[in-house]
């Protein structure tokens, strides 16, 4: 098997025990000319967005790719602004410490949007009903706990869940839970709509529902509903990025890949810039 299908492969087994979807790209050399059919969706002028995909806990792909941002970005004088889709949090080893880089460590001469993420409204819900919300620590929960140096163990008992709650009230800066709690639902520029995980195909975008924008997923990616905006949005996986005349999808699963990506929009130009790491 060659070495690319190989990694798709795992990708896909890993993504599929942990309950994600993944759409295998059916033409990626294709989809990285990033020139979907029908008209041209465009920005204003004078304004680049670089729009970055699914971090989970990924320090240090975050760090590689604000320096690869920082270099495309350097002769630009225009307006420029980064667009984050959520998803800091979980899976990956290092939460904690990507959400101090998101909140200390902005961009100079960047504009910042924090979009918020199905993994971050978990976190704030297991603040409130631990016991409710438990299965949060079954999927990528437990790593971001680690990351503010409390230890899950075994759980077995109510006390346990409300204990490890009663930590995370204590080790969780504070700067952190208001961060957390500001970030926006979705964010609308020019022909593009960002956000989490995709909107409600029909429903207009001020009557979108908070659970769909946060956590739909086949219903939004297998529609080809055109949309008043083309989506750009994470959360669900593909190998490579989907470029779609309705949606662009760009979690390219950084916290197994090493890929994470960003997504470039100026005028009517689209263009990738790519982390290049392979976790081993």
């Amino acid at each position: 098997m060659p070495a690319r299908d190989l990694r798709f492969a795992l990708i896909n087994l890993i993504s599929r025990l942990l309950g994600r979807a993944i759409s295998a790209p059916d033409n990626p050399e294709k989809q990285q000319q990033g020139q979907p059919g029908g008209s041209a969706p465009s920005l204003p002028e004078g304004r680049r967005l670089y729009c970055i995909g699914d971090i989970h806990g990924r320090l240090d792909l975050l760090e590689e790719l604000h320096e690869m941002i920082l270099a495309d970005a350097a002769e630009y004088d225009g307006s420029k602004a980064v667009v984050y889709l959520g998803d800091y949090i979980d899976r990956g080893s290092q939460s904690a410490q990507v959400l101090d880089l998101l909140i200390a460590q902005t961009l100079d001469g960047f504009e910042t949007i924090h979009l918020a993420g199905n993994h971050e409204q978990s976190m704030l819900e297991f603040l409130v009903n631990p016991w409710e919300t438990a299965a949060w620590l079954t999927y990528g929960g437990r790593l971001a706990l680690l990351s503010y140096g409390i230890g899950p163990g075994k759980l077995m008992r109510r006390e346990d869940i409300e204990d490890l709650r009663d930590q995370l009230q204590e080790k969780l800066p504070q700067s952190h839970l208001d961060f957390l709690r500001s970030c926006p639902l979705l964010h609308t520029e020019g022909d593009y709509c960002f956000v989490h995980a995709g909107i409600r195909p029909g429903v207009p975008l001020e009557e979108q529902d908070e659970s769909d924008l946060l956590w739909i997923r086949d219903e939004f990616t297998q529609s080809q509903v055109k949309h008043d905006h083309v989506v750009v949005h994470g959360h669900t996986i593909s190998e490579e990025v989907e470029w779609l005349p309705n949606r662009i999808g760009i979690d390219t699963g950084a916290y197994v890949t090493g890929v994470l990506t960003a997504l470039v929009l100026e005028d009517t130009e689209r263009r990738l810039l790519q982390t290049g790491r392979v976790v081993t």
